[in-house]
């Protein structure tokens, strides 16, 4: 899928969010400014995350929760360097809670992620263009 503004990726995750459910866990992977945290912000607005425009990256305090039709819990990796580090930050609660768990830079966490999560891709293609590419392997 390829979406031209940020405000189409935002529609985009807002979309997908609809197909989300209760100990859902996504994982955004894509280089930096391809759209992860753009697409995050459509999800919290479709889980009705008030100001969910105003969702960013949770860089430096790794984590974020969001009240919405189902919790959401937001997840950054970009500044751990090993799994250890990911375990210490206790991710895997996160994953097997009662909302839905957007973990950014999730190719690092990629040994203890659940067996059944949904991969999103991102690549960008232009100024503003982002190829988005979902893999759902819950079923």
């Amino acid at each position: 899928m390829l979406t031209r503004s940020a405000k189409e990726t935002i529609r985009l995750g807002k979309e997908f969010a609809g197909r989300l459910r209760k100990g859902d866990v996504v994982a955004l992977c894509g280089d930096l400014g391809s759209g992860k945290t753009t697409f995050t912000k459509g999800i919290g607005n479709g889980l009705g995350v008030k100001d969910a425009l105003h969702i960013n990256s949770p860089t430096f305090v790794l984590i974020k929760e969001y009240e919405g039709r189902l919790p959401l819990y937001h997840l950054d990796l970009y500044r751990l360097n090993d799994l250890k580090d990911i375990e210490d930050i206790a991710v895997e609660e996160y994953m097997y809670g009662d909302g839905v768990t957007i973990i950014e830079w999730a190719e690092k966490a990629k040994k203890i992620l659940p067996k059944k999560h949904i991969v999103v891709k991102f690549k960008v293609k232009g100024a503003e263009e982002r190829e988005i590419r979902i893999e759902d392997l819950r079923d």
